[in-house]
């Protein structure tokens, strides 16, 4: 059976997929008609699963859906005794926590737009983020607290923070403990009931901030609505159906009462964790499990412990699960899916998962913060017989190849991918001239240079725009480049990306120092850290005995660098 064959069948008029034809922002687009329309809608689908179902997981923390309501609710209500209204930006500065889903919930359902900011940022990028959004809330957890303290004098148009899991009181005019509104986590389910808020939410509201960098260095915040958060569970969920048919069995249909768990292990800042993962999974009526932060070691106890049927995000958490030495000590006999985007992966990759994990069915799938994670799917037997695409297009959404007038281009040439469908973003907040640049007539322009072959399947070539991929975090060079060009002795500089098995690439950066000039390697990388988050710190630097090759416009040739640096280090 072909893709449009299955997709006719799965879309058809009464089917659980069926597709319709609204207007957004002026342009005809195909959505699905049975998918929630709003976050609030999908809050109220949660609720409908039982009170005593389990929700999320943290360590030894257990919530239910019904203590997560209760929880949501209450930051609900307090935000709106604050004056939080429609359309104000509420801010989520944490690593994945329980309090993170019931934050993120408890602003939506009143028409806030949640603003999650990476967790891993420094002070000083979380303080750009939260005046360039002009958040009169923030809700955080003490890590970042201690972080942005320094901070928050700047950040004048914020009203109000609460601090998640401070060790002890806090003072000022501005700040309050959540756990005063919310208690712990394990208090949540003796919360009090509230009724959801009314307040009118359609599926095109405006519903979160997401930032991702560009080509300036600076981030932009993508503008996400309701239906683009909501329209990945369709997504993801139409992905899997075709598999079935494709091999010719029916697609299984949902039962509401087999629980599902997703151990979840990238960031709910991102829109893979905010889109791909936790909208999805609530509307099934599955259980999150989270973790404090990335251990394979830990991971295999979980998968174990908490019956976990799904996990991954990148291609990384693939490997090291598979190549951890204490694999066959665990039971991960539950294990049935491990999907991952987000960086390159090594066509290696899903033969390999299928030589360990018989069970396991691979899945890739290809998107960006513009497209509100999903794009492409890519699952079964496609997957394993073209294990270097990204998959195709689902029914609602639809890629094209463009060359650089724009027009486009035949199967299988290469150009720029575009993109179009529900899941495209509104645009970049406040930033008009970025957004007529990248996004018209309903297109997304995604400086990604891909192919499409005849059945629609999407591979990606190379990245048109200077960035690189570690692990699934983007790292815009020009942004690790000027604070390489901030200290004193560096006169010229690139970024470029090393291959790496599991990260996909690693940033690595070359240098020439100005005459009489010196510096060492440890001392670049400390400077940089000082001014970046992590990982986006070049895991080496190379030193060149002078200016770095350019073109006629004076244009730094970084394939021209990157050939003569990862073939002969010694090249400088």
């Amino acid at each position: 059976m072909s893709i449009a064959e299955a997709h006719a069948i799965l879309t058809a008029p009464g089917a659980r997929f069926e597709v319709e034809d609204v207007v957004i922002r002026g342009v005809p687009t195909k959505v699905f008609k049975n998918c929630p329309p709003t976050l609030r809608a999908v809050f109220d689908t949660a609720q409908s699963f039982g009170p005593d179902r389990t929700f999320i997981v943290y360590e030894d923390e257990r919530a239910s859906y019904r203590a997560f309501a209760r929880a949501a609710l209450a930051i609900a209500a307090d935000l709106t005794a604050r004056g939080v209204e429609k359309g104000d930006r509420v801010a989520i500065v944490m690593r994945n926590l329980p309090e993170w889903v019931a934050a993120l919930h408890g602003a939506a359902m009143i028409g806030a737009i949640v603003t999650p900011l990476n967790a891993w940022w420094t002070g000083a990028e979380l303080e750009y983020g939260l005046i360039d959004s002009g958040s009169k809330i923030a809700i955080i957890d003490h890590e970042r607290y201690l972080r942005l303290v320094e901070h928050l004098p700047a950040c004048r148009a914020l009203e109000h923070v609460y601090i998640a899991r401070a060790p002890e009181p806090v003072s000022g005019a501005r700040l309050s403990r959540l756990e005063d509104l919310i208690g712990a986590v394990a208090d949540w389910d003796a919360l009090p009931d509230r009724p959801t808020p009314t307040t009118p939410l359609e599926p095109d509201d405006d519903a979160a901030i997401c930032y991702t960098s560009g080509t300036t260095g600076r981030p932009k915040g993508a503008l996400l609505t309701h239906r683009n958060i909501t329209c990945n569970i369709f997504s993801g969920a139409i992905n899997q159906a075709r598999r079935f048919l494709r091999r010719g069995e029916a697609p299984p249909v949902p039962d509401p009462a087999v629980q599902r768990t997703t151990l979840l292990v990238v960031p709910l800042f991102h829109v893979t964790g905010l889109c791909s993962n936790l909208g999805p999974l609530m509307s099934g009526g599955g259980k999150l499990v989270l973790m404090h932060r990335w251990d394979a070691g830990k991971a295999l106890g979980l998968i174990e412990r908490e019956r976990v049927n799904q996990t991954g995000g990148v291609p990384t958490i693939a490997w090291q699960l598979i190549e951890h030495p204490d694999r066959a000590n665990y039971d991960l006999s539950s294990l049935d899916a491990l999907t991952y985007g987000g960086a390159p992966s090594a066509p290696e990759l899903v033969r390999l998962i299928q030589t360990v994990f018989p069970k396991v069915s691979p899945g890739n799938a290809w998107g960006m913060t513009e497209t509100s994670a999903t794009m492409t799917g890519h699952t079964g037997e496609d997957y394993a017989h073209r294990p270097w695409s990204c998959g195709v297009a689902n029914p609602t959404g639809a890629v094209r190849v463009i060359d650089p007038e724009g027009d486009p281009l035949p199967v299988g040439a290469v150009g720029e991918l575009c993109a179009k469908g529900p899941q495209v973003v509104k645009g970049y907040w406040n930033q008009p001239d970025a957004t007529a640049a990248t996004f018209r007539d309903g297109w997304v322009r995604t400086g990604d240079l891909a192919s499409i072959d005849d059945e629609g399947f999407v591979t990606i070539i190379d990245r048109a725009k200077d960035m690189l991929i570690r692990g699934g975090e983007n790292i815009y060079c020009v942004e690790v480049e000027n604070a390489l060009y901030a200290h004193p002795a560096v006169m010229d500089a690139a970024l470029i990306g090393r291959p790496h098995r599991t990260l996909g690439e690693e940033p690595l950066a070359v240098v020439a120092l100005s005459p009489g000039a010196a510096a060492t390697e440890a001392e670049l990388r400390a400077f940089v850290a000082e001014r970046l988050a992590a990982f986006k710190v070049p895991v080496a630097v190379v030193f060149w005995s002078e200016m770095l090759p350019r073109n006629a416009n004076g244009k730094i040739l970084k394939t021209q660098l990157k050939k003569l640096v990862l073939s002969d280090p010694g090249a400088a």
